[in-house]
């Protein structure tokens, strides 16, 4: 059964960091990157070859409702392999970026607590467990806010701690609330039970959740610690952060519990609706007028994920596939994205786009593969991002709701302006660029071109036939809602 090594590998990974690294960071680098090359096969295999089973794991044997189980499914798996590639993309980018700001183990051992965090948090079937999970990867992520050691990074990892510790209790109050009801943690158990509680008390529940791991997700109007920590941290850890961190915390712990336990009830279905919208269109208007490269990254993060929650608050089998592309497609474009601003700042010293100049010739390959995660993210055909938008307008249409296509179209359009303007300013202007001696090497050109291969390459996820196998398993366990819970209770 390899579901447990899951959280093995990157916790023993960090475990031997801390006792073989020396000085340099050689060891730890080596480790780190065996670790998640490993992740990844594991995660691809279990992707490519489960389809529509749902494994379970009794840790140490201990059945439930005594025992804690650890439960792997489709969405878990699509959820794993995008962890491990976002993960590996970013350890070989930070090999070298990185080393710009000290050559220390402590990084890659952090690094791999919250890969560790996160692998937790998709694969626990026990929401306690789910608890200490966030709690990992989340303190870890608050250390590597604050790497590069600067004052604007401290001040935004404290930002990030005091809004995630109002999180962290607000999910606790839910969990009491939650087995004080049911009088298990088990989410299968949780789920079972459900039906047979009040109502008032379901809402109680459902509402701390929602504003817990609401403040995780960065969905407005949980937003406000996002743009310091995004912004200040060193890019790969940003990608880290944008591209998986707040969907695991997040989306992902949101989806799992209001679809798979609660039976996505209409209620927290509409909050999703106005917490996606809403995050569209002021993440977007934010965004546009902000000029430091990777604080406007930060506001589109925030824009993004309202699409996502439009996809899912649709519940539709269309809205659905929507969500859970996009959900893929803005991990691959927003860590490009913070991989070419923190390739810009190495160059150029400054993330300032006012400051910038023409960068095509300086760092060619930043400058052709930020073009590809700009239309990527402005839905521009062929793009990843043009399909996955599409699906959700068009979902959004079918379900009789064109004030939230509408919406979504306007979010596109304004994205489009906001990146043009980063092409204009940043990439492509007149002005010479001034730099600082400083080269990009072919680690860091490597992440950023593997990336933007995946942008164009996951177009072909939406083709019927690949669909069908990459896509539609994962949208059945959100749709066949409480098939879940009959297959981790085994019934």
């Amino acid at each position: 059964m390899i579901i447990p090594y899951f959280i093995i590998i990157p916790l023993l990974a960090a475990f031997l960091i801390t006792l073989i690294a020396g000085e340099k960071d050689d060891w730890a680098i080596i480790l780190s990157i065996i670790a998640v090359i490993s992740l990844l096969i594991l995660s691809l295999f279990s992707y490519i070859t489960m389809h529509t089973e749902t494994l379970t794991y009794y840790m140490s044997s201990w059945k439930i409702p005594v025992g804690i189980v650890l439960v792997q499914d489709a969405l878990a798996s699509f959820m794993l392999v995008l962890v491990s590639i976002i993960s590996l993309t970013s350890l070989i980018f930070s090999i070298s970026y990185v080393r710009n700001l000290s050559s220390d183990w402590k990084y890659y051992s952090l690094f791999m607590l919250l890969v560790a965090g996160m692998n937790g948090v998709i694969i626990t079937g026990d929401l306690f467990n789910l608890f200490v999970f966030v709690e990992i990867s989340i303190f870890a992520a608050y250390a590597l806010v604050a790497y590069g050691g600067k004052a604007e990074e401290f001040e935004a990892s404290f930002k990030y701690a005091v809004m995630g510790s109002v999180s962290s209790t607000i999910v606790l109050l839910g969990i009491a609330v939650t087995y004080s009801a049911t009088s298990t943690l088990t989410l299968a158990k949780i789920g079972e039970q459900l039906p047979s509680i009040n109502s008032n008390i379901k809402l109680w529940i459902g509402g701390l959740f929602v504003a817990g791991f609401g403040l995780k997700a960065a969905a407005m109007p949980f937003h406000a610690w996002l743009p310091d920590a995004h912004s200040s941290a060193p890019a790969p850890i940003s990608a880290m952060l944008s591209g998986i961190l707040i969907k695991i915390l997040g989306m992902y712990v949101l989806v799992r519990i209001f679809f798979n336990i609660f039976d996505a009830p209409q209620f927290f279905l509409n909050i999703f609706l106005i917490i996606g919208s809403i995050s569209m269109i002021v993440g977007v208007f934010l965004a546009v007028g902000q000029w430091d490269f990777k604080r406007l990254l930060a506001y589109h993060s925030i824009s993004q994920m309202g699409y996502i929650f439009l996809g899912f608050g649709l519940s539709t089998t269309l809205g659905i596939l929507g969500g859970v592309f996009h959900l893929l497609n803005h991990a691959l474009f927003k860590s490009l994205l913070f991989y070419n601003a923190g390739a810009v700042e190495t160059v150029t010293g400054t993330r300032d786009l006012r400051k910038l100049g023409n960068l095509t010739k300086i760092i060619p390959t930043t400058s052709n593969t930020s073009m590809i995660a700009s239309l990527a993210i402005s839905g521009i055909p062929p793009f990843n991002g043009f399909f996955s938008k599409l699906i959700i307008i068009i979902a959004a249409i079918e379900a009789n709701q064109p004030v939230y296509a509408l919406i979504a179209v306007i979010g596109s359009i304004f994205t489009l302006a906001s990146f043009m303007k980063v092409q204009r300013y940043g990439f492509r202007s007149e002005k010479k660029a001034d730099v600082n001696g400083k080269s990009i090497d072919w680690k860091m050109n490597f992440a950023m071109i593997t990336l933007a291969v995946l942008c164009v390459a996951t177009s072909l996820m939406i083709i019927p036939g690949i669909r069908e196998i990459a896509l539609d398993p994962v949208v059945d366990v959100l749709k066949n809602k409480t098939l879940y819970i009959q297959l981790v209770m085994g019934k």
